[in-house]
């Protein structure tokens, strides 16, 4: 009877491992059927402040999102997804769904055991049935070379508890084992539709206006051209043209604005964002996947092909402790017996990281999101905490699009208010920057602009309008020059100051004579200074590279603090400086304009684009900033130590308690009690270290939520 007792408790310890052996098999499968899938497609396609997180922290929200994740029932209407993909899912779910069944029945027949001959050998099939998996994967690794893996191990169990008679223990192992890959397939599965399809959602049906009358219409049924009709509360389907109305709209999905932004005609919307005031009609300029959401979407899916990465490097680090684990335990049978041996077997050290690398990185995915930081590869998110040395593209980047206008020169008869007031109003409904500069310097100054009699524009060069009986232009030299006004010897004079301190001159021309010059300087961008210092703090070298004068962009590096600068640089030699800098063993970040900076953001070992949510889909660059500033940047680096952080307690959390397993086995006597709840708790640790940043950062988005319901509109 003791010996029964005694086999007994040795096959209940081995099918826990072999529940998670199992489990590790099963999971590994399916990763390697979407890998394979991936590589299928691709064949034939070719917030601002630091928040103290405990301050408004929600339990109730916190089991909310938990529950989210493993139902999955926020996003229920999502794009079409890729057909062949879907039915990958589908069939991974058949699958696991029919292991139940068929591990359940073998429970079952296991226990009848005893009445027949004949249950025990159906059971014995059944539970080789669920061992599949395994020894698949224990003959791939054979053919490969791999003679040593963690399922070579669980083969070797499986064989044993079956030819040992634990039909029972080894049928309870399927059962438990199928769960677990239920719950991780389910939790990974939602993961990823809470972070990418939230940037595909949309209504399944829409209003549209045809010969005058409104109908209801599948969102699938939706063309170019087609007039949407949106009310308060409803998504935006579409990108396109504000035809009629007016809206508050909450953006901050894909520009991380705090606050709604006020739309009326003419203006341009997004799929994917909240009307919350207001009614309007849309042209669609793009629907489906097309949209700049659905496009972004497409992005972090692709962003998360990192995962497969860290998945085999997990399993590459639980091979490597391998041998050390039997070294040991094969030392330790015969000193202190089977059970000492078995507890030594507990220690897994570095398993557990095959699962909580992914779950990390999809954690810090959505934490990046939130934040309006789109990360379109993965592997940036180790990479920045290498950097060293940030090298700033000047125009776009550092300075905003918009310039300012400076000292007015007067030449003539005229006053500083009148010549503000004539280039104001013949440049009121231009959409430039200057133009906008300059309305926005009359404004300022609280000067009414007059109603223009008629206006002709010279794209390139100026604008010609007529004003209370006097033809007034407004424009650059050359302009002047195509319209017969003279410039005098001081404008030519001025001309030369201006390129050589790096601001540009606009021209007001009145009847035939020159009226008087506006000076248009760059306007830095207001969060600059403080980013540029909170780089420094980080001790990093910074850069200034521009096309402009030495003179302007020494300026700029002494205003903003920065050491080193390189002028008069063009664009294809960016390149070739940040080739220098990482040839000088510098490991450097450049942040530029994602589409004119492509080759100097390729040639950087990180780079990081202003260019915004628009053109996400064609931008160069490892990391967008979304809302096309940069104030989230330093973020950027903020949550990349998080990641790292997280990352090194991750793997002590396998490591740590596998060492304790070890030394207690030998200095302390543990058992296998001791060993599994030592096991239990490193995996209970790392789980909740790699969950901790989504509780940690949960209120970014309940912040922007309640921004986008208290906002009023002006």
């Amino acid at each position: 009877m003791e010996c029964y007792n005694m086999q007994y408790k040795q096959g209940v310890i081995m099918i826990v491992e072999l529940t998670l052996l199992s489990g590790a098999a099963a999971y590994w499968k399916k990763r390697n059927k979407s890998n394979k899938y991936k590589s299928n497609s691709n064949q034939e396609q070719e917030q601002d402040e630091s928040v103290n997180p405990l301050e408004n922290f929600n339990l109730k929200q916190l089991f909310k999102d938990i529950k989210s994740a493993l139902s999955g029932d926020e996003r229920q209407q999502q794009l079409n997804p890729n057909t062949d993909s879907d039915e990958v899912r589908q069939k991974e779910k058949q699958d696991v769904n029919s292991n139940l069944l068929i591990s359940g029945g073998a429970v079952t027949t296991a226990l009848l055991g005893r009445v027949s001959p004949l249950f025990t050998l159906l059971s014995a099939i059944g539970v080789l049935y669920l061992s599949r998996d395994v020894f698949r994967l224990v003959w791939r690794d054979l053919k490969a070379g791999h003679f040593l893996s963690m399922f070579l191990i669980g083969g070797i169990l499986l064989l044993g508890m079956i030819l040992s008679g634990y039909l029972v223990l080894a049928a309870m192992a399927g059962l438990i084992s199928g769960f677990f890959v239920k719950i991780i397939e389910k939790t990974e599965d939602n993961s990823t539709k809470q972070l990418v399809n939230v940037f595909c959602d949309h209504p399944p049906r829409v209003w549209i206006e045809k010969n005058g009358i409104e109908i209801d219409v599948d969102f699938t049924q939706l063309k170019v051209g087609d007039i949407v009709i949106v009310n308060a509360g409803e998504l935006i389907p579409v990108d396109g043209q504000i035809q009629d109305g007016l809206a508050t709209i909450d953006q901050h999905l894909l520009t991380a604005e705090s606050q709604p932004v006020e739309k009326a005609t003419g203006d341009k919307v997004f799929a994917s964002t909240l009307l919350l005031n207001g009614r309007i009609r849309i042209r669609v300029e793009t629907a489906g996947e097309e949209t700049v959401s659905a496009q972004i979407g497409q992005v972090l899916n692709k962003t998360q092909n990192y995962k497969d990465e860290l998945i085999a490097r997990g399993q590459k680090t639980a091979d490597s402790f391998l041998p050390l684990i039997l070294g040991i335990s094969a030392v330790t049978w015969p000193l202190m017996g089977t059970s000492a041996a078995l507890t030594i077997l507990w220690s897994a050290l570095g398993s557990n990281m095959i699962l909580l690398g992914p779950l990390s990185v999809l954690s810090y995915l959505q934490i990046f999101s939130r934040r309006g930081i789109l990360v379109k590869d993965g592997r940036v998110l180790e990479s920045l905490r290498q950097v060293d040395t940030v090298v700033f593209d000047k125009t776009g980047t550092l300075t905003l699009k918009q310039p300012t206008v400076g000292q007015i020169h007067i030449l003539g008869d005229w006053d500083e208010n009148t010549l503000l007031t004539y280039a104001a109003a013949a440049e009121y409904r231009q959409p430039h920057p200057i133009a906008k500069a300059i309305v926005a310097k009359a404004i300022s100054q609280n000067l009414e602009l007059p109603d223009l009699d008629e206006a002709s524009y010279e794209v390139g060069y100026g604008i010609k309008v007529m004003l209370d009986g006097q033809q007034i232009r407004v424009g650059s030299g050359p302009f002047m020059a195509v319209e017969g006004i003279e410039l005098p010897q001081f404008a030519q004079e001025l001309q030369a100051k201006a390129e050589l301190e790096g601001f540009s001159l606009i021209y007001i021309g009145i009847n035939q004579q020159l009226g008087g010059i506006l000076e248009m300087h760059p306007n830095i961008r207001p969060e600059a200074v403080e980013i540029i210092r909170d780089l420094k703090e980080r001790g990093m070298k910074l850069y200034i590279i521009s096309g402009d004068h030495e003179l302007p962009t020494r300026r700029m590096a002494s205003i903003l603090g920065i050491d080193h600068y390189e002028a008069e640089i063009l664009p294809k030699n960016k390149a070739e400086l940040v080739k220098q800098l990482r040839e000088q063993g510098q490991f450097v970040c450049f942040i530029g304009d994602g589409i004119n900076d492509a080759i100097a953001l390729k040639s950087a070992q990180v780079s990081i684009s202003l260019k915004g949510a628009s053109t996400a889909a064609t931008d160069t660059a490892q990391i967008i900033l979304m809302d096309g500033t940069l104030k989230h940047l330093s973020q950027v680096f903020q949550l990349a130590d998080e990641f790292e952080k997280t990352m090194h307690s991750n793997f002590l959390s396998t490591i740590v308690p596998g060492v304790i397993c070890i030394g207690g086995v030998y200095v302390l006597h543990f058992g296998l009690a001791m060993g599994m709840w030592l096991y239990y708790m490193g995996i209970s640790s790392g789980l909740s270290n790699s969950l901790w940043p989504l509780l940690k950062h949960q209120d970014d988005k309940s912040k922007q939520q309640l921004q986008a319901l208290e906002y009023k509109p002006k």
